[in-house]
């Protein structure tokens, strides 16, 4: 009957294992899939085209060109390899500006010739039309615009997924905004936990570690948005005034509350390895001749500085993944940033912001998509680089 019940709890826990697994990969496939269906998107909107004069040399344009034609930040065509003309932009409700509303007919029937008509007469016209007003007979050239591709990702430098006709989406500036603030929270919070680490295994009294122990622990525990209104109420307001700046909402502000937040994590595991270093290595240190301080910062660091590297590590990756305190103390914008003085966004809060709105598969979904698996990927890294860290610190105990 024992072995019985034993062979019956070994299954279920096997059983859990593969499920437990198989959804696991089951949701990174999903995310993959997801998002790599963006790479299958026009650069325009869906079912809309660009067209332009037949005489027109232009034959392709990037979306970063299309947005600024739109925007009238290009004004002509020699900007984008064309001839040295003005840029006529038109939409389709622009369409009474050149043709009254009875020659278009009741139900709009003759739209699609009055459009071939209008972008056939004026040479230096840039046309957004819907796709189903081009027929065989359209007098004018549609441009090959094409798909969104790898490098339109991977290398744009501005991420606008509302922008009209081509939405952007760059990672360049949610990616250096993650890394920035990531790492300029590890740069703040390390000097400090690995002191507190440091007092708390060699330096405070049974009774004080065992007060303060549970104390730092509990801060790993505190959610997430209290931070963040912490950092709005008290962090923000701090930074505008001390450096006289327009807004307090910076990379700065999430770079000390992520600190803050890394700090448990660093603390709990830094001190755990100053623990593990061996009695004898530390009363020889002694034996020596050695300082208290000297055997701290001689022999103790370099011996666990394995471990110190892995709280380290997992505090970056409690930094990299951190949504809600970030989103409201960053400022959300999506700019490359040049100092910690400056707004940015972050990759897990431009997801956390915008995937309500973005329509379900559409381009801006999928994009989001995308900026998981750049996520999971950085993710996959720390958490590789940790198992690393952790293996050369065994060795180096035995």
């Amino acid at each position: 009957m024992r072995r019985f019940i034993e062979k019956s709890v070994e299954k279920v826990l096997m059983a859990s294992g593969a499920i437990t697994s198989l959804t696991i990969l089951l949701i990174v496939v999903f995310l993959f899939r997801q998002g790599a269906g963006l790479f299958r998107n026009s650069v325009v909107e869906e079912n809309y085209s660009l067209a332009v004069n037949k005489t027109n040399p232009v034959e392709k344009l990037t979306p970063e060109e299309i947005k600024n034609i739109f925007d009238r930040e290009i004004v002509n065509w020699a900007q984008v390899g064309g001839l040295n003309e003005d840029i006529s932009v038109f939409r389709l409700n622009d369409i009474t500006s050149y043709v009254s509303e009875e020659a278009l007919g009741e139900e709009m029937q003759f739209l699609s010739h009055h459009l071939s008509e209008i972008v056939d007469t004026h040479p230096h016209i840039i046309a957004f039309i819907p796709n189903e007003y081009i027929r065989k007979d359209f007098k004018g050239k549609v441009l090959d615009v094409g798909k969104i591709t790898p490098s339109d990702f991977f290398a744009g430098k501005e991420w606008f997924p509302t922008a009209q006709p081509a939405p952007l989406f760059g990672l360049l500036p949610l990616l250096l905004g993650t890394l920035w603030v990531s790492f300029a929270a590890i740069l703040f919070a390390l000097p400090f936990g690995l002191a507190v680490a440091i007092y708390l295994a060699e330096l405070a009294s049974t009774r004080t570690r065992a007060v303060l122990k549970p104390v730092i622990e509990l801060l790993a525990g505190i959610p997430s948005v209290i931070y963040g209104f912490f950092g709005l109420v008290v962090v923000v307001p701090l930074i505008q005034k001390t450096f006289d700046l327009p807004v307090g909402e910076t990379a700065l502000a999430g770079s000390v509350i992520l600190a803050v937040m890394a700090m448990p994590t660093i603390i709990t595991i830094a001190e755990d390895a100053i623990r593990t270093v061996p009695r004898a290595t530390k009363e020889a240190s002694l034996a020596l001749g050695a300082s208290q301080m000297q055997t701290i910062f001689k022999v103790i660091l370099p011996y666990c500085v394995s471990g110190i590297m892995a709280a380290v590590v997992l505090g970056i990756g409690r930094a990299v993944g951190e949504t809600m305190a970030v989103l409201m103390v960053t400022g959300n914008s999506a700019i490359i940033p040049t100092t910690l003085l400056e707004p940015v966004r972050t990759i897990p809060a431009t997801i956390a912001a915008e995937l309500g709105e973005a329509p379900t598969g559409g381009a801006h979904y999928e994009a989001l998509f995308m900026l998981g698996v750049i996520l999971f990927l950085i993710t996959l890294f720390i958490s590789i680089l940790i198992e690393i860290i952790s293996a050369k610190q065994i060795k180096q105990q035995q």
